[in-house]
Formats: C-alpha cells, sequence, structure tokens
C-alpha cells in the first residue's frame, strides 16, 4: 500500500481532489448539515500563537452553548409546571441536572492552564468577560437572581431585547411557588404578586410551605420530589460557581478579573448566594 504525499489529492488541473474518491470541498455529510458542523468548527480564532488559546476560545464556546442548553430545560421545566404538569417538570429538571454536571466538569481545562500559559494571551481579551455573557445572564434570570443592573452591560449588544425579556418572565421558581399555592399551600399573595423583575427575598410563608411538604412528603409526594430536585439545581450551580472561583485563584490569583472585575473579591461575593432559599432554610426547621 503506497503512502499518501502531501498536495497528492490535488488534480492536474488545480481541482481538489480526494485521494479516495471524490472531490473535495463538496456538499457537507448528513450529520455535518443536520448540525450545521461546517460553521461551529469555524469559529475559533486564535489571536496569539499561544498553545492554550484554542483550548480556552472552544472551551468558552462550550460553556456557552451549556448555557443555553440549560436555559432551552429551565424554560421547558418552568413552563410545565405552570401547566401544573409537575411529573413533565421533574423529568425535564433530571435532565438538566445532567447538563449542569457537564457544565461543571467544563472547568477542568481552565483549572489545567498554568498563570503564565493564560498570560501569554490573555492582554488579547481586552475587556472581554464571562460577565458579559448574555446566555449565562438569562439563566440567573430564569432561576429568579432578578437584578435590572445586571442588564445594563447589554444594552448595546445583539442580545439585549432577550436578556430584558428575561429579566419581565416569572422564573422557574415563581413557577414552582405558584403550584405550591395552587396546590392548598400558604404561599402569601405579595410573593406571587411582587413585580417579575425585583430581586427574590425569601418570605416566611414560603419557608412554611415547604415545611409542610417536606413533613407530609407522603400527601404531597410530587412537591416533594420537585423540592429536591431544585434543591438539586440550586447546588448544582453552587458547585459551579465555587469552582469558577478557585479555578480564577488559581490561575489568576489576586489579579483583578478580565473586564475590568474584581476577579477573586467579586466571584467571591456571588458564591454564597443560593438559588431558591426557603428550600436551603427549611432544613434547620426539619
Amino acid at each position: 500500500m503506497t503512502s499518501v504525499q502531501p498536495g497528492e489529492d490535488l488534480d492536474r488541473t488545480g481541482g481538489s481532489r480526494c485521494p479516495y474518491g471524490g472531490e473535495v470541498g463538496g456538499p457537507p455529510t448528513a450529520y455535518a448539515e443536520y448540525a450545521e458542523m461546517d460553521a461551529l468548527l469555524a469559529l475559533q480564532h486564535p489571536r496569539t500563537p499561544a498553545a492554550t488559546e484554542p483550548g480556552f476560545i472552544v472551551m468558552s464556546q462550550v460553556m456557552e452553548l451549556l448555557f443555553k442548553l440549560l436555559c432551552t430545560e429551565f424554560t421547558a421545566a418552568r413552563d410545565r409546571l405552570s401547566d401544573d404538569d409537575a411529573d413533565a417538570a421533574l423529568w425535564t429538571l433530571r435532565r438538566a441536572t445532567r447538563v449542569q454536571q457537564v457544565a461543571l466538569s467544563s472547568w477542568d481545562f481552565f483549572s489545567a492552564m498554568t498563570p503564565v500559559e493564560f498570560a501569554e494571551f490573555r492582554d488579547v481579551l481586552g475587556t472581554a468577560s464571562g460577565f458579559q455573557s448574555a446566555s449565562y445572564r438569562r439563566l440567573e434570570f430564569l432561576l429568579g437572581n432578578k437584578n435590572p443592573q445586571m442588564v445594563v452591560p447589554h444594552r448595546h449588544a445583539s442580545s439585549y431585547e432577550a436578556v430584558y425579556r428575561q429579566l419581565y418572565e416569572a422564573s422557574l421558581y415563581d413557577a414552582a411557588l405558584a403550584l405550591l399555592r395552587r396546590r392548598g399551600l400558604p404561599v402569601a399573595d405579595a410573593v406571587l404578586s411582587r413585580p417579575r423583575e425585583a430581586p427574590y427575598e425569601p418570605h416566611d410563608s414560603v419557608e412554611q410551605a415547604w415545611r409542610e411538604v417536606y413533613e407530609n412528603s407522603a400527601e404531597h409526594h410530587s412537591l416533594f420530589l420537585l423540592g429536591e430536585a431544585l434543591t438539586d439545581v440550586a447546588e448544582s450551580f453552587a458547585r459551579w460557581r465555587y469552582t469558577h472561583l478557585t479555578v480564577v485563584q488559581r490561575v489568576l490569583g489576586g489579579k483583578p478579573g478580565t473586564g475590568g472585575t474584581d476577579g477573586v473579591s467579586w466571584l467571591t461575593r456571588i458564591s454564597g448566594h443560593r438559588f431558591f432559599p426557603e428550600l436551603w432554610s427549611v432544613r434547620s426547621l426539619l
């Protein structure tokens, strides 16, 4: 069997010909066409010769795709709860937590970079920062961590409308609390009627509602499973944030973050936040 030498796939007329038959650059395979793989694989453009920059770009894009998928899954779960279909919502949340596990493991690549390796291309990031991720911001809003000021960084971006709209939509937790109320549990009117864009504040009535669910789990079985599923979501997100913090500590130390953020000090503050706060506080009452 003869080896294929560089350039042998070029025919003598200047056209491109595959040594195994067919023309190079023809129509994509069905797989590539369905998932638009050619477009996806053409989106990586390193700006330096640094060996770790291609991986940084790819894994950043992977994280964005996972954020997008999580938005899709959590929106579906929210809508199923609004339809009183707790079983379908639980199945969707089961799938979503698997995606969260992939997102968490994605930090492994970033933690493998040394400070020197990151410094080789950090300057070309300019003001770019994950803080500017529209998909991440939508995900925070969708899970209930609303803050109108967080829309401001996107005001001149094409993503502004989507982020702004997410701020005013019901969150996944809003849908869960409305379901508790429809099932006869004591969620106060003030909780359900508050402005959608307002930051969520823990409420005694919600804590009491979850307490009744957990203390009577046989009677409220689907709601008990929902509480645990939401806690899984919140715990996975807390792990993701904490891992982000430790990766930045490892790669950047105490230096300012990209995009002008406070780096480690800012990540330390947000790592203490918990989604669905009454599901955490109720555990002290059981």
